[in-house]
């Protein structure tokens, strides 16, 4: 990759900022399985570091015409109690460093407003990432712990990588689920295809792409060819939420890179993935197959250089275990279908999604991104197929390489196949949204 800065430049960049940058594994770091498990060689017993991204939302809050309610989809998360508000996005404490040469260990605290602290509709700040890295046997490093898990690139990437505020749909739905209290007894509703209705209160949030388990990864580099994989096993659920981790999954990925040059986060490559990730979550004393497999392509060639670029696609499908989030909020005379999540356990169930994006950088600081993300939930069940659409224009101005300010305008539609009175009502409602983000690092 190219130098970011001159040396004079880098120089001047504040010091808080270098601070952080040095806990980044930028000297040896080649991809995201070696960003978030191994330290620096260099780096010492013990380092701090950790970021926050206040963000603003605006949206009209556009009532359905049936209910006269707004729908869920026009209010922000996890509250979903305005159309309009600001918030701490993200909120992240980490701690990492080197045992010896051979163990590190990477731990990291979640304080912000979002899914992974709202459990059971309350805030609960909680540890995020947790975990050690033995890198004791070539060519197979063990990482133990609370690991982001190998799947879609998408969900690997570090905050530094984010650039737009309102994450792909696609990614967000199909990998980030939200967890559910496994020892509720629920029931399925016949006269609702079989499907069990979850209330607000017994959600668990979601777990940021996060499990307990055990990994085996590795990156090797032949010239500019690097090639990586990720190997896990563990537990499907939610750690935050208390023992809601009692249910078997196994991911794995696999990755080609052609390196362009640079080091760490920044890096300039070629890079293409393929992933596998399989959990068997348990609901009502029911094991159920949740399936999720895709690929990844990406190209990115000069981070904060003048035309420095990037384009990225994903396509994900899924089978078995799908959820449909609540189209309400809890409201006086809405019925519990509308305002309960549903959830789609069987293994006949199907969705599908992809994400493309672009982005251009016009000097040092500014950058321009566009990106289309498109999912398709459950097209084998007609009455509950949704077809999410949205299309984003981003806007990014970067301080240093992990200080920036992002602004984005999301233009959304939700399609309904086979439409009903109040899914085309809700459809119809669907708000554009604008938000705007910091991100700010120390």
């Amino acid at each position: 990759m190219h130098r970011m800065k001159r040396k004079g430049h880098i120089q001047s960049i504040l010091p808080v900022t270098l601070a952080a940058l040095a806990w980044m594994p930028l000297a040896q770091a080649a991809n995201w399985f070696a960003l978030q498990g191994v330290s620096p060689p260099t780096a010492p017993l013990f380092g701090v570091s950790g970021f926050i991204e206040p963000s603003l939302y605006a949206q009209s809050g556009t009532e359905d015409g049936l209910y006269h309610q707004i729908p869920n989809i026009n209010l922000v998360g996890p509250n979903l109690t305005q159309s309009t508000t600001a918030q701490i996005l993200r909120a992240r404490i980490m701690l990492r460093g080197n045992i010896n040469h051979h163990i590190s260990y990477f731990f990291g605290g979640e304080f912000g407003n979002n899914g992974f602290t709202n459990i059971r509709g309350k805030y609960q700040p909680g540890l995020i990432d947790g975990h050690f890295t033995f890198s004791y046997i070539p060519g197979a490093r063990v990482e133990v712990g609370l690991i982001r898990a190998p799947s879609t690139e998408g969900a690997m990437q570090g905050f530094m990588s984010y650039n737009y505020v309102i994450s792909p749909t696609v990614v967000t739905q199909l990998m980030n689920q939200t967890m559910y209290d496994s020892g509720k007894p629920y029931k399925p509703v016949p006269t609702l295809g079989g499907n069990y209705l979850v209330p607000g209160s017994d959600t668990l949030g979601i777990n940021g792409f996060r499990y307990p388990g055990v990994m085996l990864f590795d990156w090797f580099r032949h010239g500019p060819w690097e090639f990586t994989y990720g190997a896990m096993v563990g537990m499907y659920g939610s750690v935050a939420a208390g023992n809601q981790s009692n249910s078997p999954m196994e991911a794995a990925r696999l990755q080609l890179a052609y390196v362009l040059g640079g080091k760490g986060p920044f890096r300039s490559d070629i890079q293409g993935g393929i992933w596998y990730q399989h959990a068997q979550p348990l609901l009502d004393g029911q094991s159920y197959n949740m399936d999720r497999y895709g690929v990844d392509l990406q190209y990115l060639q000069g981070y904060m250089q003048p035309w420095g670029r990037q384009l990225r696609f994903e396509y994900i499908r899924g089978s078995g275990w799908i959820d449909a989030p609540a189209a309400f909020s809890n409201a006086p005379g809405l019925a519990a279908p509308l305002t309960n999540t549903q959830l789609y356990p069987g293994q006949e169930n199907r969705a599908w999604g992809y994400m493309a994006e672009v982005g251009l950088f016009f000097s040092h600081h500014i950058e321009a991104n566009l990106r289309y993300d498109y999912y398709n939930r459950l097209p084998n069940n007609p009455a509950q197929n949704r077809i999410f659409k949205t299309f984003a224009i981003g806007l990014q101005y970067h301080f240093t390489p992990l200080t920036k300010v992002m602004a984005g305008y999301y233009f959304r539609t939700l399609n309904v196949p086979h439409p009903n009175p109040v899914s085309a009502s809700v459809a119809n409602a669907v708000d554009n949204v604008f938000a705007m983000q910091a991100m700010i690092a120390f």
